[in-house]
């Protein structure tokens, strides 16, 4: 029997294939497949073909679902776009990516404006406008008919844009054309997490569709026959008042979404039934000892951890067992063969930090960047997502820091993701960023841009008591030269940091301080 979308409709119409967690509004597998058929015959209409792009620009509503699907029959190319991005950024990724449609909403009226007037020619459809360009109205004259032929279509994710302009992950084109042909991932979700593919998971994503995670789990929850419950938002009580109610047995999480659970007060925390939790599957970001400790004494042993990226070239997994043997991390190789490196290429023993590969017959290209391509192999053919690291003599993958946020002070290598751990599990601290900053002394100094859990609490008192939280477990060259708080970190919904920004933030300071 085939785990596909198709398959599930024929077989189970009437079983939910999305249910959104605020509304409870549904979508049976029945009514996917028919506006995923609809969907694929309109972007044939709007005269997009095979291998060709269309961008999604939409918060999380039931419509993606519609537009994944379809564009999974039509073998077309889905440019999935952060909503947080501004105008110009999200035409440079339409331009970039050659999109030919762009399906988005009315909530994105005010960077539409910036999108027309720099992609002029550019076909879009819009939900929620009542107007010519209404993508409802589009849909509705459509067939529910399956397309005479149909192909499996790709999804091309542009980074987040933390090093710089964003670069679109182009994956290699699929083995087998066929739409309802199984991929790594459902192997990776059934044998590796152990998600059932029996039709009996209920699936809470919390976090935006556009990010790989989310958009790569939920379709291996929908090829495997499960219940997608989405957020329209993540917010930690009601996540938890979600997991009661639909009975949710599988989840996917980033640290930041664990901080904040761990934010609330006991009584709150204790007050809904989580029993039916089985699988909580957390990614994305490195998650700090004491934080994951907590939340598997919480929850239960059912927090299990994965590092993968944008790029699909491997993936580790660790499940809480192992992981408290082995605290901090990220798990043993189950897709792809790790290699750690040396900035010669050449590998390091055990438990030596070194530029982190994976060996895999299938690899991506960065889209129309074939130098930053170059620049993520070996010459061994292997690739890197960037991360340092280390592996223990039992083949655990410990994570150190992301290369690129490496800060040099006094000729010092300092990883900040060290500090940022410590400084996540204090009390006061609802998040926190560690970047270098130009000093004429040191080169770089470390700052700590810290986001407290009370506004109210900023100030020198709160600095002194974080120093002094500090100083027994880091060296003094690692201390913050600075703290500078704020209400809120430019952080992704999906856990990563846009340092870049804070970083541009502190050079133009200190030209302006020097000009």
């Amino acid at each position: 029997m085939s785990l596909h979308p198709i398959a599930h409709a024929q077989n189970r119409p009437d079983q939910a294939a999305v249910i959104m967690a605020s509304s409870g509004e549904t979508m049976t597998y029945g009514e996917m497949e028919g506006q995923a058929n609809q969907f694929a015959h309109l972007l044939r209409a709007r005269g997009v073909n095979p291998d060709q792009a269309f961008a999604v620009l939409l918060e999380n509503r039931m419509e993606y679902f519609t537009i994944i699907w379809g564009s999974q029959r039509a073998g077309t190319m889905l440019v999935p776009i952060s909503t947080r991005l501004t105008g110009p950024e999200i035409a440079y990724i339409l331009q970039d990516s050659e999109t030919k449609l762009l399906i988005t909403s009315g909530a994105f009226a005010d960077v539409l404006e910036t999108v027309r007037a720099e992609c002029p020619d550019l076909d879009m459809l819009i939900m929620d406008s009542g107007d010519a360009q209404e993508f409802g109205a589009a849909m509705s004259v459509q067939s529910t008919e399956p397309l005479a032929e149909q192909t499996a279509g790709l999804v091309m994710l542009y980074s987040s844009g933390t090093t710089g302009r964003p670069k679109g992950v182009r994956p290699a084109p699929p083995e087998d054309p066929d739409p309802q042909a199984p991929n790594p991932l459902m192997a990776l979700g059934m044998m590796g997490a152990g998600m059932p593919a029996d039709g009996s998971m209920i699936y809470l994503s919390p976090a935006p569709l556009y990010h790989a995670a989310p958009i790569g789990w939920c379709s291996t929850v929908h090829r495997l026959g499960g219940t997608i419950v989405l957020m329209e938002k993540f917010d930690p009580e009601n996540a938890l008042a979600a997991i009661e109610k639909y009975k949710i047995t599988d989840s996917q999480w980033v640290p930041t979404h664990f901080v904040r659970f761990l934010k609330l007060d006991e009584q709150t925390r204790s007050k809904y039934d989580l029993s039916s939790h089985q699988r909580a599957l957390h990614a994305a970001a490195p998650c700090p000892v004491p934080i994951k400790r907590e939340m598997i004494e919480w929850w239960g042993p059912i927090v299990n951890e994965y590092y993968a990226g944008s790029e699909g070239i491997g993936m580790t997994l660790v499940k809480a067992p192992d992981w408290l043997t082995h605290p901090g991390s990220v798990g043993r190789a189950i897709h792809g063969k790790l290699h750690v490196c040396d900035p010669d290429g050449e590998e390091v023993g055990p438990d030596e930090d070194g530029l982190i590969y994976f060996e895999n017959d299938i690899l991506p290209t960065y889209h129309n960047d074939p130098d930053k391509t170059a620049e993520a192999m070996h010459p061994k053919g292997w690739m890197t997502l960037g991360d340092i690291g280390h592996v223990d003599a039992d083949g655990f993958l410990y994570l150190t820091d992301r290369k690129s946020h490496m800060i040099i002070s006094g000729g010092v290598n300092i990883y900040p993701q060290e500090v940022e751990n410590l400084l996540q599990t204090h009390a006061k601290v609802m998040d926190a960023a560690v970047i270098g900053a130009p000093c004429p002394d040191l080169g770089e100094k470390v700052v700590a841009v810290v986001q407290p859990v009370d506004m109210g609490d900023s100030g020198e008192a709160l600095e002194a008591e974080l120093r002094e939280f500090l100083a027994p477990n880091l060296a003094r060259i690692k201390m913050p030269k600075l703290f500078d708080f704020r209400p809120d970190l430019p952080r992704e919904a999906n856990g990563k940091l846009y340092k870049r920004e804070l970083r541009d933030e502190y050079e133009a300071k200190a030209k302006a301080g020097a000009a």
